[in-house]
């Protein structure tokens, strides 16, 4: 047995670290050197060709970097991985790696509002068609396909409406049509999906979220085949997107308890949703782990588990808002999500800040919509603070 043969939950422990370990240590050091010496020319040479495993210059690889990106690979049963310094920068650079003028991209209408930002602003501007689809529309979204598909990008569960798309039945569509398929797998993280055993082509994760789980480090990862991973990986060396040491180690740190942490982040989920529908100020909430949620049996076919995001939006929408969630004790009502500590924020600070009332609205993410990121908190405790500050209301 290797440590790469055990479950999912000692994998986020062991995997990937081995080849790193140096005099003995039992964790990853952080290798902060830029650069690395070589007093055989010739040894120099292969390394920089890749004609053999080492590092020559920071912005290209770095060991505890290496470290993180063979755990991540492992979780996600892939063949290789590369990582960069933010989400959104591993989510721009696999796109621009391999988009042209002239092609085109099926997607998603509520994908999170950085990665909207790029197919309704940038992609238009290099001449690349995209055609955003309804979430859960899939017989719109395979006939968008069919008129002709580079790439087809999913994000499932979506940020912050967490709706869910059939990742099977699109990347077989997908792959019909020649498409490269794409996933964003933030929101369910290793622990709950996998998304390339479901046939898509890459899954990609901002690493800054539940997989680092502290709130500490910036970084991003994709991981896919050696093929598709070498020219991405190219494309950020060379733009210079590079993930930092320290971060590297940071999320390494917290994806040793990456299992605990999603679990215990679910209960508090389950716990939340059941007890938002019992509130009449409530007017919708969506959970995908909910039977009355659209798409709750696509969820329960390809995943695990159905995670710790949820949302909700309250009838009187931002007046409400704004009394209920600085009434939240154990609450941080911040920009951010996965991490230990329970986080609360409207889409319109948070997950969609950089879209318009009106753009917000067009994708059906009303004004008062909260995003919940459950964190790791005694359930009893998180219910009791939202029954104190729903008596506000």
């Amino acid at each position: 047995m290797t440590k790469e043969q055990g479950n999912i939950g000692t994998k986020s422990v062991w995997a990937g670290e081995a080849d790193v370990l140096v005099h003995g240590a039992t964790q990853v050091p952080v290798v902060v050197s830029v650069a690395y010496n070589y007093d055989d020319m010739d040894e120099w040479y292969d390394v920089a060709t890749g004609k053999k495993q080492g590092h020559i210059y920071g912005r290209n690889t770095n060991p505890t970097v290496q470290a993180f990106e063979e755990k991540v690979r492992i979780l996600e049963g892939a063949e290789a991985s590369t990582s960069f310094s933010t989400g959104m920068a591993a989510i721009s650079n696999t796109l621009y790696t391999f988009l042209r003028p002239g092609d085109r991209v099926v997607s998603i209408k509520d994908t999170y509002g950085g990665t909207n930002k790029i197919f309704t602003e940038f992609l238009p501007n290099m001449d690349v068609d995209v055609a955003l689809c309804d979430t859960g529309n899939h017989e719109k979204m395979e006939a968008e396909i069919e008129k002709g598909c580079k790439i087809l990008y999913l994000e499932t569960p979506t940020n912050p409406t967490v709706k869910i798309t059939d990742i099977e039945r699109m990347a077989k569509k997908g792959k019909e049509a020649g498409a490269l398929v794409i996933i964003d797998n933030t929101f369910a993280t290793p622990i709950n999906q996998n998304p390339l055993e479901l046939g898509a082509d890459l899954v990609l994760h901002s690493a800054t979220k539940f997989l680092g789980g502290h709130a500490d480090a910036l970084g991003g990862v994709i991981c896919g085949s050696k093929e598709l991973i070498e020219p991405i990986y190219h494309y950020r060396e060379i733009n210079g997107a590079t993930m930092d040491p320290w971060a590297a180690y940071l999320l390494l740190r917290g994806m040793k308890t990456l299992k605990l942490r999603v679990k215990q982040q679910e209960i508090n989920a389950v716990a939340i949703a059941e007890f938002l529908l019992k509130q009449d100020l409530v007017e919708d909430v969506y959970y995908p782990g909910l039977k009355t949620h659209v798409n709750h049996d696509i969820a329960k076919k390809q995943m695990r588990g159905f995670g710790g995001m949820l949302s909700f939006s309250l009838k009187g929408g931002m007046d409400a808002v704004r009394i209920l969630l600085p009434n939240l004790v154990y609450a941080n009502r911040a920009a951010n999500l996965g991490a230990v500590e329970t986080t609360y924020g409207p889409a319109r600070t948070t997950s969609h800040i950089e879209c318009t009332p009106e753009e917000r609205a067009k994708v059906g993410i009303p004004e008062g919509l909260v995003r919940v990121s459950a964190g790791i908190e005694d359930t009893e405790d998180l219910i009791k603070d939202l029954e104190q500050a729903f008596a506000n209301l």
